[in-house]
């Protein structure tokens, strides 16, 4: 039996309304693809713009870091060469800089017959030279606070492992430091060069259980 002409159309009205929900839904989805499609793009140029930011904030780092060592390098190598004389030098040596990490390692640098030798400051000529080195690495950092911090260096028997053969010279450092950075430098030492090379000296002495202080009469006095 053939079906009759109003259930064909019925059945083509039906079979149209399907096409055109379907039709509408793949507009949808292609709708909808559209956007996703475009905001992975506006993702992917935001983070081409922060891969350029994230290097260029890590170059402006790897620069910085660069800057200080080299400045702290040579302001400890002058501390060193007036000391001890032209042929040492301090040298600082950086980790990865793509560790998450980083670390420094430090080292007493010398010329000696047409060699150079690296030592760990600690195992470079006794300890006279890790003395200098860490107090010039204390100014250093001391010096390079931003805001400048201001007052005097207290120093705690500087130099104590400096031999006699260099503690003139670390005096004249001192008094150079002094000066050049408008610093008044107080300290405490046993060593006779040290206290007579001062601007005023005290003598302190324990007494009963209580410090005596007593002004140290100058040579030139």
């Amino acid at each position: 039996m053939r079906p009759s002409l109003s259930k064909l159309e019925k059945d083509l009205q039906n079979a149209r309304q399907t096409w055109i929900q379907q039709k509408s839904k793949r507009d949808l989805l292609l709708q909808e693809r559209e956007e996703i499609l475009q905001k992975l793009q506006e993702l992917e140029v935001q983070k081409e713009k922060l891969d350029k930011v994230r290097l260029l904030l890590q170059k402006s780092a790897d620069y910085a870091r660069q800057q200080s060592k080299e400045q702290l390098e040579m302001l400890v190598s002058n501390a060193l060469q007036y000391v001890f004389g032209p042929s040492f030098r301090f040298s600082i040596a950086l980790s990865d800089p793509s560790s998450k990490n980083v670390s420094a390692e430090f080292y007493a640098v010398t010329e000696w017959e047409g060699r150079t030798i690296e030592n760990k400051p600690q195992d470079a000529r006794g300890g006279g030279v890790v003395d200098i080195i860490s107090l010039a690495l204390r100014i250093a950092v001391l010096e390079s606070m931003r805001p400048r911090m201001e007052g005097s260096i207290i120093l705690d028997e500087p130099g104590k492992h400096v031999s006699e053969d260099f503690i003139v010279p670390m005096v004249e450092f001192l008094r150079s430091i002094s000066e050049s950075l408008d610093r008044q430098i107080l300290m405490v030492t046993h060593n006779t060069h040290l206290s007579e090379s001062a601007d005023q000296a005290y003598h302190v002495r324990l007494r009963s259980g209580e410090s005596e202080v007593t002004p140290v009469r100058r040579l030139d006095n």
